[in-house]
């Protein structure tokens, strides 16, 4: 599966992709709003734990690929994540730190929107972070999601959570 955008593909990820994975997932810049930052074998895991939700979802978190240089940058896509209590489909995003401001989250994130409604059955789709993390809530708005709530995580932090209903995404689209 690979899907495109103006300047990125979007593809499963592989064991092939783990120096590049590793290279964002184990940077504190990048994880400082995650509960901890990779080590190799967290990293080697979501690459495994991607691979088996796309047999068994048809989708997770994706590959994004530069189309110019065909250089992997980071991951995103959409998975099921426990949200203030509630599963639901979340999209979620992770960008190489020299790649970061330049839209390629926004990019990726819409691509991933876009891809969720036209081939799965969700009406709403979110994407959550700490509140401290105002580049992924840019990003999540850039993705025309709006704030619907907000709780306090595990680590006794305020989570916001963002969605946009597929009426939304529909209107959007017009």
């Amino acid at each position: 599966m690979q899907i495109e955008t103006k300047r990125l593909y979007l593809r499963e990820l592989t064991l092939d992709d783990f120096s590049e994975l590793y290279d964002v997932l184990a940077d504190p810049a990048i994880m400082q709003y995650y509960p901890y930052t990779f080590d190799k074998d967290r990293v080697m895991n979501w690459i495994t734990k991607n691979i088996e939700r796309y047999q068994m979802f048809g989708f997770g978190l994706w590959a994004v690929v530069l189309k110019e240089t065909g250089e992997m940058i980071g991951d995103c896509g959409v998975t099921m994540q426990t949200i203030n209590g509630n599963i639901k489909p979340e999209i979620g995003y992770h960008i190489n730190r020299k790649f970061q401001r330049q839209g390629y989250a926004k990019e990726a994130a819409q691509k991933c929107r876009d891809w969720t409604f036209e081939n799965t059955p969700f009406n709403m789709l979110y994407s959550y972070m700490k509140e401290k993390n105002i580049a992924s809530s840019a990003t999540a708005i850039a993705n025309g999601m709006c704030k619907v709530d907000e709780f306090f995580d595990d680590e006794n932090e305020k989570t916001v959570v963002y969605a946009i209903t597929r009426n939304d995404w529909i209107l959007l689209k017009k």
